[in-house]
């Protein structure tokens, strides 16, 4: 592919993927939250034994002091505790309190079902090409973005 068709191409991959985010951004919104608490909340979710704090920064690539704030957000409203890791004390493993695990049964598990939906819409087929596609860019996206130095101002 030429330089010109893979810009063109690009171009209408970041519009496609933000309006996706701006879907999830709104979704969020409407329930006092951003789109990255949103997304905490639902790894927190998607693990009913609890997660680490350290994996939810791995898995967003997002500081330890921003998950940590967000946390505390939550925490303060009685949704989240935190535990020390036993293999870790520095470590910390994040659950739903009962009060969280209401509150995300109303905000996080819809927002969750509503991808599973347009995910259904696709057939089996679409959806697997979808997986291994934005897999394939995502990684071939990483390795190009981390080799882009920083340049001195």
């Amino acid at each position: 592919m030429t330089g010109e068709e893979a810009r063109n191409l690009m171009s209408e991959y970041r519009l496609l993927r933000d309006k996706q985010m701006a879907a999830c951004e709104r979704c969020a919104k409407r329930h006092g939250v951003n789109a990255r608490d949103l997304s905490v909340l639902g790894i927190i979710w998607s693990s009913p034994e609890g997660c680490l704090q350290s994996d939810i920064c791995t898995r967003l690539s997002v500081s330890r002091q921003t998950i940590s704030a967000i946390i505390k957000k939550f925490r303060k409203r009685g949704y989240l505790s935190m535990t020390e890791s036993e293999g870790d004390l520095r470590n910390k493993i994040i659950r739903f309190t009962e009060t969280g695990r209401e509150y995300a049964e109303k905000v996080v598990a819809p927002a969750m079902e509503a991808e599973v939906r347009a995910m259904a819409v696709l057939s089996t087929e679409e959806a697997e090409t979808l997986i291994r596609m934005t897999s394939m860019f995502a990684g071939y996206a990483e390795e190009e973005l981390d080799a882009v130095r920083k340049e001195k101002p």
